[in-house]
């Protein structure tokens, strides 16, 4: 059984880079590492980061005792061999129900409650995580168990939102456990954002905005027009110094809907706009550990300059810093000058790719996939790259 040792599982751009020499098949992966069943009892998580298995493997012994958690049978560098769990996951079995089944809610709190007592820090844990076997429950994935701080089960209430379910949940919780019930609802309630009466002001002349230091919690990020608050796991709200910005962003965002690299766009005002939370390295990040340019940067980089310039963008331009990589593939920030600041040419890129020593090889790769382009682009005696 040692042979599932020859498996290797590399971080790649988007996903998980797996090479499977055996006859185990693939059961699950996630972002940590990819799940191989060796038999009917033992399954064997490789994880492309030693240092999540160092963590799963500390979580896992830490709660040996408790009754949901896989047992470890045997551990390495970068691997587990633990319990497999036959049966389906709590986000599969709720999907028809209509309410909370409640016996379920029971078991839902005493996990929860023997997590806390244990003393892990992510009392939390997604549907797709939590298996049913003989109709007890059983938790899978806890790399983050002593890492993330989730007093409150998060991820669980907004996996039951999308199933409807997560009312009827908190009115049985409200019932069972009407001290849980006060404590979840306190914080639930502190992390509602009133952001249409949230003040961002304009700064001086060369100076990024600023915002309410109050719920500096909340803030992700902030630049010369706006800044932008996480709302949920899957939002975000832009909030601008002059409605101006907001106006011309929105503008842009709203017309190129359709564009793979452009934001979601959920809702807007006269001075903001909610839209998708990107999860995900920035391009310029990502780059510095690099040794060379990928082709498929390349390529996507290419893809998103070309579709600005048949989209009627007037600003060619992607910096890297504004590049976010996402599970749904690149996706590029602030477009506030996009359709107003005549620029034919991606200077800030060029300069970016200049300062990684990447902009030659992404030159080469314009001239061979379409001359005209390079010729448009190319920095001459008249372009100043700063």
């Amino acid at each position: 059984m040692s042979d599932f040792k020859s498996i290797v599982v590399t971080k790649g751009l988007k996903f998980l880079e797996i090479t499977n020499p055996t006859h185990y098949p693939l059961i699950g992966k996630g972002s940590q590492g990819a799940v191989f069943k060796l038999s009917e009892e033992r399954c064997v998580k490789i994880y492309a980061d030693p240092v999540q298995a160092k963590m799963e493997v500390e979580a896992l012994k830490a709660g040996k005792k408790l009754h949901f958690m896989p047992k470890i049978y045997e551990s390495g560098e970068n691997y587990i061999v633990m319990d497999y769990f036959n049966g389906p996951n709590l986000r599969d079995f709720l999907l028809d129900c209509m309410y909370m089944p409640e016996d379920i809610t029971i078991k839902l709190l005493d996990v929860l409650t023997e997590l806390k007592k244990a003393k892990y820090t992510m009392l939390d844990a997604p549907l797709r995580h939590i298996i049913i076997v003989n109709n007890e429950l059983k938790v899978v994935d806890h790399v983050n168990a002593f890492k993330r701080m989730h007093s409150v089960p998060i991820k669980l209430l907004r996996d039951l939102q999308l199933l409807l379910l997560k009312d009827s949940f908190l009115l049985q919780v409200s019932k069972l456990a009407p001290n849980t019930f006060k404590e979840w609802d306190k914080y639930l309630s502190q992390q509602k954002l009133d952001y249409k009466n949230l003040m961002v002001t304009s700064g001086g002349k060369g100076s990024g905005v600023k915002a309410d230091s109050s719920i500096s919690h909340r803030l992700i990020g902030k630049g010369h027009q706006g800044a932008v608050y996480r709302l949920t796991e899957e939002r975000c709200v832009k909030i601008y110094g002059k409605a101006e910005h907001a106006t011309q962003e929105k503008e842009v965002l709203l017309a190129s809907q359709k564009l793979s690299f452009i934001p979601k766009v959920y809702k807007t005002g006269n001075n903001y706009i909610e839209m998708e939370y990107l999860a995900g390295p920035d391009l310029n990040t990502y780059l510095k550990k690099q040794r060379k340019l990928p082709e498929e940067i390349s390529f996507q980089l290419f893809t998103i300059l070309t579709g600005m310039e048949k989209n009627g963008f007037k600003q060619i331009d992607a910096p890297l810093r504004h590049i976010i990589i996402t599970n749904d593939g690149f996706k590029l920030l602030d477009h506030v000058y996009s359709f107003t600041r005549v620029q034919g040419k991606p200077l800030e890129l060029f300069d970016d790719l200049q300062q990684l020593n990447f902009l030659d090889s992404f030159l080469d790769y314009i001239k061979e996939t379409d001359p005209k382009a390079y010729e448009r682009w190319l920095p001459d005696s008249t372009t100043t790259i700063s």
